[in-house]
């Protein structure tokens, strides 16, 4: 991410160095997401400057090499500002004429240089915020840095407008070019500190998408073999990746077999067999073996490239506990202006003299040390930092809400096929009534092949194996939770449950016995109706997951509650169930009972999670507090999710709970961080402390404070990174 919320200091110079976005590059405000437009600019809200809203392996330090050079002339024109005005009472120096007058005008023309020049972003920021009445931070500098230099240019050039009591020997007005010069220039090191801490803030995304190899080896027509460009491959490609190389793009494998390095993907760094008819994911390492492939997705359409626009997407997001710096922004600036100049007026009547001088410095430190960019930055770099740390360990949050929601949920509700288990279910036997097993399995293959069900797949795989032909279907229907229908060869063929057979008529009495047993063994059993009567009984075997126990036991110690819904029968998700510290089992659901059973749960008052990996959970994903999509699941189920596990495992949500932890106690931490500084900063400022301990705050300190405020908020968000 190129800018910060209040990387007031991307300037005209600093983005002119920065590497030019493609025409037609969208940018947004980090701050208020609402705001898009084509190509850079400033957001009408807050001022700070727009970055793209998608990151890109083209962003260089252009900007911040800028920025860093701004800092140093303004350095060396502000230092001699600085030894002017303040060497004669620091050392004593006394400037002899002519050497003090030159000295005055030095200092007045540096100063103005540094302040016109230096701060013209800010004024200009400043300015436009008043046009659709949002002031912001540059408000506040803009006002603070314009009175000081405004003020000390008219006491230089006309000291005769001012009182005979606030001139001195010499007929001179004090004057505070250097503080203005000081303020302009230590703001500009905040920006340079905040920007460069928020460079490293995107470093998870450009890491995701530095993953994908740059070229391509591709197999030509004739056999013949060239590297290309990325951008030059389309889908149904034939690849060569050789031994150790990255895999360039989503695809199938066609030929060969290896070990491929999915932790980029996942978080898990054990590899994964492949072979020929697995997928390959763009960006994850080939180990020892040489595989050919065909190219299925390029592009925008690659895994790689949804989750990167994915986590994108949450960092602009906005989380529920933003709400409170907004109502606080609402009243902000206005009120720091109200105190300022309730301090001017206090100094005025009430203080020492020179009390104008007095109440002028009190005015301006109130301005300056109360910026509220520490505020509007605690919560979007938390969020920002936790959702790259999650998709580089394989989860995925679809928004900011769903990072603060998830920490607070005690009631986990979870599908049983590829969510407890291992997701591929294989044929374990074929029970016929009548008729020849291999004419039966080709078609309970045959109906089952459009569709995407892990139990389809299973049937599917099964009969391929025998080396069955497996005939076409027409008039395919998924009837979502109960089985799928359709005509093969001449013959109406529906397979399914129970409740299938029930719509279609057909007697399955004769099947209970057979049916008891497969359950009670942790098979799931599916009726093969043929023409309106039974014909076959398929019993399939879905393993659970060696990691299952472990997740279970982990979020049952955090005080989850779990509880399993699940299509199966009451007999096979006891069984399944057993061995699993699981505190409720819902059997024979529904896709519309998993949604009721959701809504109930959150009626009694539990802040409820819903994991699934298939279309029959859509609804139940969708009625939840947070739905939590397996990535090995079907599209329409991550669809519905607001997090999404990559690996497709339990143990994701023990991590991506501890992170959403993590995250909100970092959004307090910041928040809390914010408030007290502005509640300690500002009275300091208007000079409450000065009657008891004599103490009143300068402005170059008050702009001090303001940069590092930013920068100790960012720095603190980064501690995410390392799991802190």
């Amino acid at each position: 991410m190129s800018h910060s919320c209040c990387s007031h200091g991307t300037t005209a110079a600093s983005t002119q160095a920065a590497a030019p976005a493609p025409a037609g590059t969208i940018y947004t405000c980090p701050m208020h997401p609402d705001v898009r437009q084509e190509g850079p600019g400033s957001c009408p809200k807050c001022g700070m400057a727009l970055e793209p809203a998608l990151p890109s392996l083209d962003e260089d330090d252009g900007e911040v090499r800028a920025l860093g050079r701004r800092l140093a002339l303004l350095v060396v024109l502000a230092l001699p500002v600085v030894l002017m005005a303040m060497g004669p009472h620091l050392f004593g120096w006394m400037w002899p004429e002519p050497g003090a007058s030159i000295a005055r005008w030095g200092e007045a023309l540096l100063a103005t240089v540094v302040v016109l020049w230096g701060g013209a972003p800010f004024f200009a920021r400043g300015w436009r915020s008043l046009v659709p009445w949002s002031p912001n931070m540059y408000t506040l500098i803009a006002l603070g840095t314009g009175v000081a230099w405004l003020y000390s240019a008219v006491a230089f050039l006309v000291p005769s407008l001012f009182p005979s009591t606030m001139r001195d020997m010499h007929g001179h007005v004090a004057v505070y070019f250097e503080s203005a010069a000081v303020i302009v220039t230590l703001v500009t090191l905040g920006d340079f500190l905040e920007l460069r801490a928020r460079r490293r803030t995107g470093e998870a995304l450009r890491g995701l998408l530095g993953l994908v190899p740059k070229t391509a080896r591709r197999i030509a027509e004739d056999g013949s073999e060239e590297d290309l460009p990325l951008e030059r491959l389309t889908v149904g490609d034939r690849l060569r990746v050789r031994p150790g190389e990255k895999v360039p793009a989503d695809g199938l494998v066609l030929e060969g077999e290896s070990h491929v390095d999915e932790s980029m993907l996942t978080g898990e760094p054990m590899p994964v067999a492949k072979r020929v008819g697995d997928t390959l994911t763009g960006g994850t390492q080939n180990q020892h073996g040489a595989l050919t492939m065909r190219v299925a997705h390029v592009g925008v359409d690659t895994v790689l490239s949804r989750i990167v626009a994915m986590v994108a997407e949450a960092q602009r997001s906005r989380a529920p506990l933003q709400r409170v710096a907004d109502k606080v922004a609402a009243w902000f600036v206005p009120a720091v202006v109200a105190i300022a100049i309730g301090a001017f007026a206090a100094w005025w009547i009430l203080g020492p003299a020179p009390a104008p001088a007095h109440a002028l410095v009190a005015a301006v430190s109130v301005l300056i040390v109360a910026c509220p960019c520490a505020l509007g930055l605690a919560t979007p770099m938390s969020i920002m930092v936790a959702s790259g740390r999650g998709a580089h360990a394989g989860v995925l949050f679809r928004d900011a809400a769903a990072i603060e929601r998830l920490r607070d949920v005690d009631t986990l509700v979870f599908d049983k096929t590829g969510t407890l288990t291992e997701g591929k279910p294989v044929l374990a036997d074929v029970r016929s009534f009548g008729q020849e097993r291999a004419t039966l399995l080709a078609l309970a293959a045959a109906v089952e092949r459009p569709s995407e069900h892990p139990l389809a797949a299973a049937i599917v795989a099964a009969a391929l194996a025998e080396g069955l032909i497996i005939p076409a279907v027409s008039g395919f229907q998924a009837i979502v939770g109960r089985g799928v229908t359709g005509r093969v060869d001449g013959h109406d063929v529906a397979l399914g449950d129970a409740r299938l057979m029930a719509d279609e008529h057909v007697d399955v009495s004769a099947a209970e016995d057979a049916v008891g047993k497969m359950r009670s063994k942790g098979a799931t059993a599916m009726y093969l109706a043929v023409d309106g009567r039974l014909a076959a009984l398929l019993a399939l075997a879905d393993a659970v997951k060696p990691s299952t126990r472990a997740a279970l036991d982990a979020l049952r110690a955090a005080g989850v509650r779990l509880v399993m819904a699940t299509g199966d029968n009451v007999t096979t998700a006891k069984a399944v169930a057993a061995a699993l510290p699981i505190d409720e089992v819902h059997a024979g659901a529904s896709p519309e009972d998993k949604a009721n059973l959701v809504t109930a749960l959150k009626a009694r008052g539990a802040m409820v999670a819903m994991a699934g990996d298939g279309v029959n959970d859509a609804p139940a994903l969708a009625a939840a507090d947070v739905g939590i999509g397996m990535g090995n699941g079907s599209d329409i189920a991550i669809q519905s999710a607001s997090v999404t596990l990559l690996k497709g495992d339990l143990a994701g949500i023990a991590r991506a709970r501890a992170l959403s932890d993590a995250t909100v106690k970092n959004i307090r931490q910041n928040l809390f961080f914010a408030f007290v500084y502005n509640a300690v900063g500002v009275p300091v400022a208007a000079g409450v402390l000065y009657p008891f301990v004599g103490i009143t705050l300068s402005p170059m300190i008050a702009a001090l404070a303001m940069s590092l405020s930013s920068v100790s908020v960012v720095g603190n968000a980064l501690r995410l990174r390392a799991g802190r």
